[in-house]
């Protein structure tokens, strides 16, 4: 199940976000496990290459969606609940 549709069509302003995003988390897990496979870096190495991949889509998303909301609401359509809750 691809999140890419959902989020367009929830945010249709955020495609190109949406496929960088998806790109570097890719390319990020697929090179640390190509290293990995090829014994460039040990598990541990991995491990941490990977959570670094992550945190670095997650933290900025968590910091955008805390402190960049839009200050008003297109003509009808409202808010949802998850964004309510974190605009609040």
């Amino acid at each position: 199940m691809a999140l890419g549709p959902r989020v367009r069509n929830a945010f249709p302003r955020a495609e190109l976000h949406d496929d960088l995003m998806s790109t570097g988390l890719t390319f990020g897990t697929i090179s640390a496990l190509f290293g990995l496979e090829n014994k460039i870096i040990s598990q541990s190495q991995y491990t941490v290459l990977v959570t670094v991949v992550i945190l670095s889509a997650v933290v900025p998303t968590l910091i955008a969606e805390r402190f960049f909301q839009p200050e008003t609401v297109e003509a009808g359509i409202e808010p949802s609940d998850a964004e309510r809750a974190v605009a609040n």
